[in-house]
């Protein structure tokens, strides 16, 4: 859902209460496209006044009152073209929008997370959807996410929008079984929604915290729905011990830092061991899943007080598990990471070969900024820059482009004669 250019504080205030109005919006009307439009009349509407009248003291409520209005609108524009019985008789229910009482005050963004997982939709589509409607992401960050073309991504959307639609099942809250059959791809959301949040996938920014926070937020909600759920854990666990170590993440100016070269003493030690606490309990239970492999791995890294204390060994033992479960290119990838370090950057790029002929990655800028830093410890300084400046020109993220140019000069100034 794209938002309005307003100031900064409106603007985080509105990305924030946008999933929850539209949650509860979609809950009671059904209708999720008409829904979304609706949502972001209220934006556009919010975007305009408040800045002239000042916030409300309620400003879902005031978003909600609003859609709603919208909705019945929409409600009655369409009894009127079609004279269906069943449009006349919900358009009867609907002359007046609801009063909100406490409603305003619920937040249904969890709602609409598992709403979004519809049974009309393939799990693919349905993750797409939730990443916009939830995650507010834009077709471009959601396409960048899944490795498409930004067209594929809005057609997928628009095609997932009309199953629904026309599904003849409603939009409505999951039953203890519906839930646990949209259980996978909700928590895919929220690793998608938290890795866009935690390194963006475009514009100036490496971070977007409301994202990552976001994401967080969410997932402890389903931990604590679901809290003897290994894999609920794991993924919670994950975002924390990843997320410890945003403070140390950028410089002065907004630059990346690479890990081993991050200040480890400004890492959220509170967020460590909670982390640590949680892949703890959930890898002693019988079932182990791809996120608790990954949270274990995070913990590894965040364990060691230094990067030269770092057990790599135990890394590329953890990603040889992860391997066996995924197909995921990007566990392939750092995989190829611990693998060089291990056994040296031969066997690294070695392991790069396979990842050629991957579609999935093909024309994206970490397998070449990876290749690049393996050519580097390789003794190759002339392929890593070839490669450091074909993934600079690759990558839409502007502190990640700089720094993938600051290896190549730095490469280049290394290799000139004296």
């Amino acid at each position: 859902m794209t938002l309005p250019p307003l100031d900064a504080h409106a603007e985080h205030l509105l990305r924030e209460l946008a999933p929850q109005v539209l949650g509860t919006v979609v809950r009671r009307y059904r209708d999720f496209a008409a829904s979304e439009d609706a949502v972001q009349e209220a934006l556009v509407a919010a975007s305009r006044q408040w800045p002239r009248d000042g916030v409300p003291d309620n400003p879902r409520g005031w978003l909600i009152r609003v859609a709603s209005r919208s909705m019945t609108d929409h409600v009655r524009s369409e009894t009127a073209r079609r004279r269906r019985e069943t449009a006349v008789a919900l358009d009867t229910d609907l002359q007046v929008a609801p009063e909100l009482g406490a409603e305003a005050d619920q937040d249904d963004t969890l709602l609409l997370l598992f709403m979004c997982c519809h049974p009309a939709l393939t799990p693919s589509s349905a993750i797409a959807l939730t990443l916009r409607a939830v995650g507010g992401l834009t077709t471009a960050e959601i396409a960048k996410a899944f490795l498409v073309p930004e067209a594929t991504m809005a057609q997928r959307i628009s095609r997932a929008k009309q199953s629904i639609k026309s599904s003849g099942v409603p939009l409505q809250i999951p039953s203890d079984q519906e839930r646990a059959e949209r259980l996978c791809a909700v928590l895919h959301v929220l690793y998608l929604i938290f890795s866009e949040g935690y390194t963006s996938s475009a514009g100036p920014d490496l971070q977007r915290t409301d994202l990552s926070n976001e994401a967080i937020r969410l997932t402890r909600a389903v931990h604590h729905l679901l809290p003897d759920d290994g894999e609920v854990a794991g993924l919670l666990a994950l975002m924390l011990l990843t997320d410890a170590r945003r403070p140390a993440r950028t410089g002065e100016n907004g630059e990346l830092i690479p890990l081993d070269e991050q200040d480890r003493s400004l890492w959220d030690q509170a967020a460590i061991a909670e982390g640590i606490a949680l892949v703890t309990e959930a890898l002693s239970k019988r079932s182990i899943g791809e996120y608790q492999l990954q949270a274990a791995i995070s913990a590894v890294h965040d364990e060691a007080p230094r990067a030269e204390d770092t057990d790599w060994p135990q890394i590329l033992a953890l990603y040889g598990l992860l391997m066996r479960m995924s197909d995921n290119p990007m566990v392939t990838l750092n995989h190829a990471i611990a693998t060089a370090i291990v056994k040296g950057p031969v066997a690294g790029l070695e392991l790069l070969k396979a990842l050629d002929a991957d579609e999935r990655l093909a024309g994206h800028h970490r397998l070449d900024a990876v290749r690049a830093h393996l050519l580097e410890l390789a003794g190759d300084p002339q392929a890593a820059i070839v490669h450091y400046r074909t993934a600079a020109g690759r990558t839409t993220s502007v502190p990640e482009r700089n720094y993938l140019m600051t290896q190549a000069a730095r490469l280049s100034e290394g290799s000139e004669p004296p």
